[in-house]
């Protein structure tokens, strides 16, 4: 550890920014964002969004979408394993965190600890990350921030394009195999895009094998766009198959060692999960003022569970339909405001013979307006109120809420309100300051509710209560930047209060020898804050350091699970030599992160670890060919360490240790003829 503070505070002094928050991964040129209420640039919005290139982001050798997200001041992964991940945006996650996929909620009974997202970069083009409450547009369970994945862009008018790609990694001996085409002929566009992913056990810092960390996925993706008239349309489908192996407790002694690198999985314990996505994008102009915006679409995700010998006991199928409607209206200059709906219909179907959660119907309607203001130039105020219901209606289910059992089916409607203010101003050329105000309400999940049944992957028994009362948060969001062609620091507080923070807590009960957990609710307050310091001393080398740290606490002054750990990372990035058919890059940090005592009752503590990184990529344009290389070396020193937002530290499993990423990528582009 002596050795690891010595070399951070040397990177503090010579290096810093080379991670995903570095210039080669967020937008230089300010490119429009469009995961809030209008599409402006990320300093025009008093939001805290941060948009992400994710081609950029495939040089860091990241194993899945949150892994990549995680490399953001403020945005962490809690993990069960390097297959399922779900992202932690200021030590809020689940149900807590919105994810938007083409425009629209995903929801894929991310509610449990041991499922992740579930979601791929695959046929992405960038992500946008806003931290903090947007209840106003998106309803309930977008309070601690959201997740907003955008599809590839269109092609250039008549031109066509196709690429092949492959990544490999050393730890796993596995990596992706993918392919696309593109193309647009007047006013029509279409893409088609396959890939495949297989992974092996991985190793750990000790050079241990992880059994049953292994996960393989097959994906499939479509779109179809037009333009007629004022009406711009981009419809898409994607259709992908997961198995991730899942580890729990002694897995050593339930399931027999095969060899190192096997891949087999229809045998040992796994996830299974099916999802298929339909969803349309529709842009209309009515008149110099004002347009119309609509997207609906249509989600099944089927999610099963193998616990051993191939037989599926587990089987749970929740169907989505949603819509979303925003009117936008120019009242002058200076004013414009916009209308929104938001329509989502679920239902909740198990077919297998182990059940968790009943059979249940769950909708959802939303109604907000919003204003925005610029009364003087360099100052933007902006204004929303939204309101909405929620019902939900739970079956009777055999096993879960039939006779006998202490959580009956039930009828549950709620109404809630979220209020935001927010200004966005800048004093001079070099600074933008930006301050916001939101609520946000998160109506009880179907599990929080209702369950009655075993988890086995976590060996707890959970039981719902179908009285618990709506979450809401008040927030408060600051945001503050010089930026200078030298110099780019920021500084970005933040606190929250909770009223009825609502959470999973063990009980002296058991259940045939299984720990009984119940779900509870109490008051809780957060805050935080994310530092960074960019210094560009030459015109190609980035150097920065950045920082980020959070206290959560209920009323009972205990500490909530999962708090992330204080991070600083400091690191150096920049150009080896650029022309205009020619660049190579590299990065290098430092990521340390502090002991975590701050830890939930029954929650395990976790000591102070560094791990060192570094990589290079290259783009080579040879007229219509563009070749991109990258080579990247994770935990090179083959760090052994508990992350304290990994799951596998309560079964005394390590992180992932060393591992080389090697990608490659040929895109071919013609000119329609």
């Amino acid at each position: 550890m002596k050795w690891y503070l010595t070399v951070f505070v040397l990177c503090c002094v010579f290096v810093a920014y080379g991670q995903v928050v570095d210039s080669l991964l967020f937008n230089e040129l300010q490119e429009v964002v469009i995961s809030a209420y209008l599409e402006n640039t990320p300093s025009e919005t008093s939001l805290n969004i941060e948009p992400l290139k994710i081609e950029v982001a495939n040089r860091y050798g990241s194993y899945n979408l949150t892994e990549l997200l995680s490399k953001t001041p403020g945005v962490s992964m809690l993990t069960s394993g390097i297959a399922i991940s779900k992202p932690v945006i200021r030590g809020l996650y689940g149900n807590r965190i919105l994810v938007l996929l083409a425009g629209l909620k995903f929801d894929n009974q991310q509610w449990q600890e041991e499922h992740g997202l579930g979601l791929s970069s695959f046929g992405l083009s960038k992500v946008e990350l806003i931290k903090g409450p947007i209840g106003i547009l998106y309803g309930t369970e977008a309070i601690g921030g959201i997740v907003n994945l955008i599809e590839e862009k269109r092609p250039a008018p008549d031109s066509r394009e196709t690429d092949f790609g492959v990544h490999f990694n050393s730890n796993t001996l596995g990596g992706t195999l993918q392919a696309g085409y593109k193309a647009r002929k007047g006013n029509r566009w279409w893409r088609i895009r396959g890939a495949i992913e297989n992974h092996a056990d991985y190793s750990d810092g000790n050079s241990s094998r992880v059994l049953n960390s292994r996960f393989d996925g097959y994906y499939l993706k479509s779109t179809f766009g037009f333009e007629r008239n004022h009406w711009t349309s981009s419809n898409n489908f994607s259709s992908s198959f997961n198995r991730f192996g899942f580890i729990f407790n002694d897995v050593y002694t339930f399931i027999t060692a095969d060899k190192r690198w096997s891949r087999r999985l229809n045998e040992n314990p796994a996830h299974l999960v099916i999802l298929n996505i339909f969803s349309s994008e529709n842009k209309i102009s009515i008149s110099e003022r004002s347009k119309l915006e609509v997207n609906f679409g249509v989600q099944s995700n089927e999610r099963m569970e193998n616990e051993g010998g191939g037989a599926i006991s587990l089987n749970m199928h929740l169907l989505t339909l949603q819509n979303l409607i925003k009117f936008h209206y120019r009242l002058n200059d200076r004013n414009k405001l916009i209308f929104s709906n938001l329509n989502v219909l679920e239902d909740n179907t198990n077919f297998g013979a182990r059940k968790i959660v009943p059979d249940a119907i769950l909708q959802e309607s939303n109604l907000s307006v919003y204003l925005e203001s610029n009364p003087v130039e360099g100052l933007v105020i902006e204004n929303g109120l939204g309101v909405g219901e929620k019902f939900i209606h739970t079956y009777f289910t055999m096993n879960v809420n039939g006779p006998g059992k202490e959580v009956q089916p039930f009828k549950k409607w709620s109404d809630y309100y979220n209020l935001y203010s927010g200004v966005t101003w800048f004093p001079d050329k070099h600074f933008n300051v930006k301050a916001n105000f939101a609520t946000g309400v998160r109506v009880a999940n179907l599990a929080e509710l209702s369950s009655n049944g075993l988890h086995e992957g976590i060996f707890t028994y959970e039981i719902g209560d179908p009285h618990l009362k709506n979450e809401q948060i008040f927030s408060l969001n600051f945001y503050l930047n010089f930026l200078s062609r030298y110099l780019d620091l920021a500084f970005s507080p933040f606190y929250n209060f909770f009223n009825g923070y609502i959470y999973l807590t063990p009980t002296p009960e058991q259940w045939f020898g299984f720990p009984v957990y119940r779900y509870k609710q109490q008051n809780a307050t957060q805050y935080g804050t994310e530092c960074s310091l960019k210094f560009k001393p030459l015109k190609h080398l980035n150097l920065a350091l950045d920082y980020s740290a959070m206290m959560s606490k209920t009323a009972d002054g205990n500490f909530t699970p999962y708090i992330p750990a204080k991070k600083l990372v400091t690191a150096l990035s920049g150009d080896l030599g650029r022309d205009k058919n020619f660049s190579v890059r590299f990065f290098t940090n430092l990521e340390y992160n502090f002991a975590q005592g701050n830890s939930a009752p029954y929650e395990i503590k976790t000591p102070a670890y560094g791990i060192w990184n570094a990589g290079i990529s290259t783009e080579i344009l040879l007229e219509d060919k563009t070749w991109n290389f990258g080579l990247a070396f994770n935990n090179i020193l083959n760090k052994a360490y508990y992350d304290h937002l990994s799951r596998f530290k309560n079964y005394g499993l390590l992180n992932i240790g060393r591992n080389f990423s090697l990608y490659c990528r040929i895109k071919l582009a013609h000119t329609s003829s």
